[in-house]
């Protein structure tokens, strides 16, 4: 999520399994006459850098343990850069290096099995692609995003884990249809858990943990990025809890968004489905707009350009000096269902906006159990099937305190809690080099709504 000024302008408006055994030399090279070969770091090659510059398409890097103080750029097309160890296989950018390992148009390239810490800018990087794949991967202190898609289509993150990034652990941006999934990550001790500006389309955030950000899952538009606005994430099955985390590092945009759970700010078509949300300081998941300073466009009410794909996406038709200082992106056709949502404090389930006409937005809630919601009886005002009935203007969503309200100064990302050590990529060693081909397929009519961990 972009970093922007907002707090000030909107207040005043609204006033108004492990094997290790390495590779060497003799064993790794299965090369020559256009086969793939396996690349043994730091048998054959002493760097991971080196490594993917001998690479060829379909190559496997395999790299043993070890800190490794790399920023590493891949522009090879279906590669595979597995670590033998998760935990113990390390890249370690000091808080000097930029990014730990960044794929720069090159397609299909898959990274699995190893750790990034200490990046000024991002753990593991993909642009401009078409096929990613981040499998088995840890990221923690970062100074800007911990995993990390943009401009990138038919991809995947898995069974992976950040913490400590300053903006989002895990971020997919602009693109559409971004065919993509995010699947059995956990997210703590972040600005945002998940942030998806100008993101969606075929894109599913399924099975994983979000807890201890400054907020959780927040799709989001804003036109500093092409494809707006945002469309169509699908969030099912996910544990989202406690997102209010104060001793989290922050961007400006984190600390606006901080103590909601599921927050969809200013998004057009996105479901929350079958999530359990509890114990947030505003909202368990809010349907809100996004509030942007310094904006490029404005909100074009031509439904039929949100089918556009990202590479269709129109130039701004509206002069500069012709947009105000702040754009609201207004939230629509938005479907929170049959989630369980617990402890918040402005709303279990909300949606708000500026315009009097909330029910002209055409958001809707039904069969979440939810304790409380703003406005009052929402489920009744707003139907997803049916007419809905009521009065809107009874216990509505206070923006002032949701969006503009004070919020504690963040912390130092270089300093945030070590992770403990996570589950390694099965049969590390020996599984054959899998260049990424797109996300897998998901049953999500099969997804129930998780069960409540302990403790």
């Amino acid at each position: 999520m972009k970093r922007t000024r907002t707090t000030r302008l909107l207040a005043g408006l609204l006033a108004t399994g492990l094997l290790l055994g390495a590779c060497s030399s003799s064993e790794s090279s299965t090369g020559g006459d256009g086969e793939s070969k396996t690349i043994a770091v730091p048998a054959d090659q002493p760097t991971i850098q080196e490594a993917v510059n001998a690479a060829s398409p379909g190559d496997l890097i395999l790299v043993s343990p070890g800190v490794y103080n790399e920023a590493v750029s891949v522009e090879t097309n279906d590669i595979t850069i597995r670590g033998l160890d998760r935990n113990e296989v390390i890249l370690d950018g000091n808080f000097e290096l930029t990014n730990g390992i960044k794929v720069v148009g090159a397609n299909g390239v898959t990274v699995e099995n190893m750790t990034g810490r200490n990046f000024t800018g991002n753990s593991f990087y993909w642009t401009g692609v078409d096929g990613y794949r981040g499998s088995y991967l840890t990221s923690y202190r970062t100074g800007d995003y911990g995993i990390y898609a943009f401009d990138s289509y038919n991809g995947q993150f898995d069974n992976s884990y950040a913490s400590g990034a300053r903006d989002a652990g895990f971020y997919i941006g602009q693109c559409y249809p971004c065919n993509a999934l995010i699947d059995n990550v956990i997210s703590e001790w972040n600005g945002l858990g998940y942030s998806g500006t100008n993101a969606g389309g075929n894109l599913a955030i399924v099975n994983s943990t979000f807890r201890f950000n400054r907020a959780g899952i927040v799709p989001n538009t804003g036109s500093y990025e092409l494809c707006y606005p945002q469309r169509e994430t699908t969030m099912v099955g996910n544990i989202v809890h406690d997102n209010s985390n104060p001793d989290t590092p922050a961007i400006d945009v984190a600390l606006l968004a901080m103590g909601n759970g599921i927050l969809i700010a200013g998004g057009i078509g996105n479901v929350a489905e079958r999530n359990l949300v509890y114990n947030h300081e505003r909202t368990g998941i809010g349907v809100v707009p996004f509030p942007e300073e310094g904006a490029n466009d404005v909100p074009n009410n031509d439904d039929s350009l949100l089918t556009q794909p990202c590479k269709d996406a129109a130039a701004p038709t509206v002069a500069p000096e012709d947009i105000d200082d702040l754009v609201l992106w207004s939230p629509k056709n938005n479907r929170v269902i049959g989630n369980v949502v617990s402890d918040s404090g402005l709303g279990d389930i909300a949606v708000g906006d500026l315009q009097p006409d909330l029910a002209a937005l055409n958001n809707c809630f039904s069969d979440n159990q939810a304790a409380t919601s703003a406005p009052a009886d929402l489920q009744t005002l707003a139907p997803c099937d049916g007419t809905g009935s009521g009065d809107w203007s009874v216990g509505s969503l206070d923006l002032v305190n949701l969006i503009a309200s004070e919020r504690p100064p963040e912390k130092d990302w270089r300093t945030t809690p070590i992770p403990a050590a996570q589950p390694n990529m099965p049969d590390a060693a020996n599984a054959p080099a899998t260049p990424a081909r797109g996300p897998k397929q998901v049953d999500l009519a099969a997804i129930t709504v998780p069960s409540r961990p302990a403790g």
